[in-house]
């Protein structure tokens, strides 16, 4: 028995595996050389860890209101970039709005970015036939529609649906706090980006799946009696892993951006709740900005320079794996 056939029969991943780990420090060496690519990971990794110890951080409670210091400048009575129209603190609602960014974008990213998309690829691609067109009729639907006008369509349709069964279920196990903060309201935000965000990782992972099953060491191992899920998650996985690393970097922007845009028009994110679309909400309009711009330039700068280091990360991971 060669050295192929002895991997095949002992189960451990093949030379083309052992490739991939080679490549993860190749790519992540190159990565490195990115000057803009390594500031934007430092920048998104310190505001997330922001958003992660908000509680701790926050000088003031998200939800506390004094109306007698109302629309303070930054600076004033100790709140260091004023208030709002209610004197809650803005630097605390903010932080708390990095938070709300931080959790959206990490729940839709492991739901349907590194769940539920690149499973339903590898089966699609692996067993093809029914399971291949089941899978991928229902991607193509998902994705003819659009997808920004639907959200929106199945928040505001569900909302007050989903409050009354958390109501119910805070009423039987006695936990409180779920509609009164607003956080009930996670659940169909980040529930309605997955069912859109994972069409795409699905499409990449089952088109390099398709390619990788013809290969001569997955029919070696399908000779040997290797069963479908070892095959699945010894041989393929680590093969197309790149794929759904790259497919999660760049969608992280979109996901971002689509809680904003649903929280903007009233059906995503609800108050007491603090988020970014919500503060951009507030802070906009000629009048308001010319008489308080701090509502609106402190939430602007945090959003685009987030959304913009999304990208630029994106593009950087992108260009490592390229060899760029």
């Amino acid at each position: 028995m060669n050295r192929r056939d002895s991997e095949i029969d002992s189960g451990l991943p093949i030379n083309i595996n052992k490739k991939s780990m080679s490549l993860t420090a190749a790519v992540w060496a190159r990565f490195c050389q990115k000057r803009l690519g390594v500031l934007s990971l430092i920048i998104v990794i310190s505001l997330f860890v922001i958003g992660i110890l908000a509680p701790v951080l926050s000088p003031y409670d998200y939800r506390q209101t004094d109306l007698t210091s109302a629309l303070l400048s930054p600076g004033s009575e100790g709140h260091l970039l004023g208030t709002d129209r209610l004197g809650r603190d803005l630097l605390t609602r903010t932080i708390y709005s990095i938070r709300t960014t931080v959790i959206i974008t990490a729940i839709t990213v492991l739901t349907g970015g590194l769940l539920l998309g690149p499973v339903l690829g590898l089966l699609a691609g692996f067993f093809g036939r029914w399971t291949d067109v089941l899978i991928s009729r229902i991607g193509e639907i998902l994705s003819s529609l659009p997808a920004l006008l639907m959200m929106i369509l199945i928040n505001a349709t569900l909302d007050e649906r989903l409050r009354d069964q958390i109501r119910k279920f805070e009423d039987w196990s006695g936990i409180d706090g779920l509609i009164s903060t607003g956080a009930y309201s996670y659940f169909l935000v980040f529930g309605t980006l997955s069912l859109f965000f994972w069409v795409g990782s699905m499409r990449i992972v089952r088109a390099q799946v398709l390619s990788i099953r013809e290969l001569d060491y997955i029919t070696a191992a399908e000779a040997l009696g290797a069963t479908p899920a070892r095959i699945l998650s010894r041989h393929i996985f680590p093969n197309v892993a790149f794929l759904i690393i790259l497919g999660v970097s760049s969608a992280l922007a979109g996901i971002a951006g689509s809680e904003l845009v649903l929280t903007w028009v009233g059906v995503g994110v609800q108050p007491p709740m603090p988020s970014f679309g919500s503060l951009l909400f507030e802070g906009s309009g000629a009048r308001t900005v010319r008489a308080y711009p701090h509502l609106l330039l402190v939430p602007g700068t945090i959003v685009t320079l987030l959304l913009f280091c999304f990208v630029l990360l994106g593009d950087a991971i992108n260009d490592a794996y390229r060899g760029d």
